[in-house]
């Protein structure tokens, strides 16, 4: 969303006293493209350098694409990830005026329950994830400890409703299709997915519904939600799960979904519920979908040289 408390201050600043008070940074610390630039700026990386703004899908959509840049060779290293910081009174507000968030004020603890049939909206979170990415060429080249291999993404849109995904899941089934398809994988191959699961009503079944048109046999398959511990940080959802989803891969822990008291009958999977579980991953995905329809899965597996 860019610079939301720059941007709040300086509206208020108007109102109150006038333009002369608004900060001369208001303008290039409101656009979202700036915190790319920074980093350019302050690192010297002259190839391709942009933000994507595509709500919470945001943080896989930059990792689709810098990839893409390294594999047209455009590129050979590339940091791509999301960050936000919008807990603020607008920021907020804007929210729950759209009913997103959830009204479990009085036990605030377990309001980010993903799942649960009691669930009744997320919890915003502020945080940034954000990766380096580079061609297995350059990192052997310059002895760079690989963490994981990057397998493959993709990207699509609902094309459906502003806030509300498709219940049947479809935008999200192809786009899991898509992603394993540009992966080189096959849907067996799949043992754990970090799931979007931001606790809403609506999206947590739709995504489970996509899930399980791909996956016919989920028996083997681990699915957790980092959002229940973090809650919902928006554009940077994507980067906080990719790097928990890497985590995983090298450990060989999930860490627990947390605050499932009621699962949802339709969620056939172990959800690592309450406490950590040990799983070696074959390979992972992670999703991450958007307001506006915007999907987006990645694939990641351990390299093996």
């Amino acid at each position: 969303m860019g610079g939301v408390t720059i941007f709040s201050d300086g509206v208020q600043a108007l109102f109150d006293r006038g333009y002369r008070k608004i900060t001369p940074f208001f303008v290039p610390y409101v656009m979202t493209s700036m915190a790319s630039a920074f980093l350019a700026i302050d690192l010297g990386f002259m190839g391709p350098t942009y933000s994507i703004s595509t709500a919470c899908a945001t943080s896989n959509y930059c990792f689709y694409a810098a990839a893409n840049h390294i594999r047209r060779g455009e590129a050979d290293m590339m940091i791509a990830g999301g960050t936000e910081a919008a807990i603020l009174p607008i920021g907020l507000g804007g929210f729950v005026a759209c009913r997103a968030l959830s009204q479990r004020n009085d036990d605030p603890k377990t309001a980010s329950r993903p799942w649960d049939k009691d669930r009744d909206g997320f919890v915003m979170g502020e945080g940034a994830g954000v990766l380096v990415m580079e061609s297995l060429e350059h990192a052997m080249k310059r002895d760079a400890p690989i963490i994981a291999e990057y397998l493959g993404g993709a990207v699509n849109c609902d094309a459906y409703h502003m806030t509300d995904p498709r219940a049947d899941g479809f935008g999200v089934c192809s786009c899991i299709q898509s992603a394993l398809q540009d992966a080189g994988v096959s849907p067996e191959e799949v043992n754990y997915i970090n799931a979007h699961a931001t606790s809403t009503v609506i999206g947590d079944l739709a995504e489970v519904n996509a899930i399980k048109k791909v996956f016919k046999n989920t028996s083997e398959i681990k699915i957790n939600a980092t959002k229940s511990m973090t809650g919902h940080c928006l554009g940077a959802a994507g980067g906080l799960e990719a790097i928990a989803t890497v985590k995983a891969i090298t450990t060989g822990w999930l860490h627990p979904t947390i605050n499932q008291f009621n699962l949802e009958p339709s969620v056939e999977f172990d959800t690592v519920a309450h406490t950590k579980k040990q799983h070696e991953i074959n390979v992972a995905i992670s999703n991450s979908f958007g307001f506006g329809g915007h999907n987006s899965v990645v694939a990641f597996s351990a390299y093996k040289p």
